[in-house]
């Protein structure tokens, strides 16, 4: 599996928590982040690598984003 880099857009907490706000994808389409439903420190098993993981709702679909030291990326299917 493949990394797709993305932008994200990224509110900064008072507690220094990083919580994504939306996406733009690769053709420049900007999606809003419905929902985070998850944060935690993990390893990215199907194409490497360890950062902070990110499950949210955008759409109605339940995405993976992982923020590897400042860069943002989801794994292709």
């Amino acid at each position: 599996m493949a990394k797709i880099y993305l932008t994200v857009n990224v509110r900064h907490e008072k507690d220094g928590q990083a919580i994504p706000t939306s996406i733009i994808w690769e053709d420049g389409r900007l999606f809003a982040i419905d929902k985070v439903l998850d944060i935690r420190r993990a390893a990215c098993l199907k194409s490497g690598g360890v950062g902070i993981r990110y499950i949210c709702k955008i759409c109605g679909k339940t995405i993976t984003l992982y923020d590897e030291d400042g860069k943002w990326f989801m794994e292709t299917a």
